[in-house]
């Protein structure tokens, strides 16, 4: 079985285009009609989305003037010959195959600021 991934490449082409802060990203999604707030533009730079609006697809698009290609790769994440047993599951979405490869986010240790 194949199992199909992709690698978010909008921070190589940012960087690429000498633009390294996403206040320059969203200024650029601004002026093409995309109202993104700070958070969601440093998201949308450095963590792979799962769900991206065509919209925002075609603004990245003209201001790195690049196709879709070469913003999202399509990168194989398993081929498996052998028969395992787990043929039958669904492991299309990315953070859906992580957590059945039991992957876990580690909890946060939340320690007060004690001033001294």
């Amino acid at each position: 079985m194949k199992t199909i991934g992709y690698e978010w490449r909008l921070r190589e082409l940012m960087a690429a285009a000498g633009m390294f802060t996403t206040t320059k990203l969203n200024r650029e999604l601004k002026e093409r009609g995309i109202e993104l707030s700070s958070s969601q533009a440093y998201r949308l730079a450095t963590e792979k989305p799962e769900r991206l609006n065509l919209h925002v697809l075609m603004a990245l698009m003209d201001i790195f003037d690049c196709s879709a290609d070469d913003l999202v790769q399509r990168v194989e994440l398993r081929h498996s010959s052998a028969k395992t047993g787990t043929e039958d599951q669904d492991t299309t979405g990315t953070a859906d195959f992580l957590r059945k490869e039991g992957f876990r986010p580690k909890r946060a240790n939340i320690v007060p600021d004690h001033e001294a």
